[in-house]
């Protein structure tokens, strides 16, 4: 996965997948209203069906635009909405297709999975004067903690965690 967007919608150009198809992606914690749900990504997957068959290299210009009007959808191209007349039509093709087979995803929730971080620095201190460090957990497995800068306080104490973080 990819940094975090604020796409709700992606379409990937199908020369950069390596079943040669356009790769669709549609943003899995969209809509808070149940009932919203199915037309919002029925509208969602219009936009980027667009840009698969227009080509993304054609962006957000004129052909972009004239057949997401054809679709009946309005507002600015880049966050194009389901217009009356698109809604219209879709709930005809919803109501035979049925409840989507996915609910929102709480994406803001705490995951129940124990989490295995791992500090890529680890933090090394005087215990005489307090002075601090952080090294990689390599160094500290192969040379050893260094040693404090303040002549005659030796070598920093430190904690190597274990393989699960901990």
């Amino acid at each position: 996965m990819t940094a975090p967007t604020k796409a709700i919608g992606e379409c990937w150009d199908n020369r950069l997948s390596a079943h040669e198809h356009f790769e669709i992606f549609i943003c899995p914690d969209l809509a808070h209203a149940p009932d919203a749900m199915p037309a919002q990504i029925a509208a969602i997957l219009a936009h980027e069906l667009i840009h698969a068959a227009v080509s993304i290299p054609a962006g957000y210009g004129k052909v972009v635009k004239r057949v997401a009007l054809g679709l009946c959808l309005v507002g600015p191209m880049r966050a194009a909405t389901p217009g009356d007349a698109f809604l219209a039509a879709v709930a005809l093709i919803l109501a035979d297709v049925g409840p989507l087979p996915h609910a929102r995803l709480d994406t803001d929730g705490e995951s129940p999975a124990p989490k295995k971080h791992k500090p890529r620095m680890l933090k090394c201190e005087c215990a005489t004067c307090g002075y601090t460090v952080r090294t990689a957990r390599k160094w500290l497995e192969l040379a050893g903690a260094p040693l404090c800068p303040i002549e005659d306080h030796g070598q920093m104490e430190h904690e190597l965690l274990d393989d699960e973080g901990e």
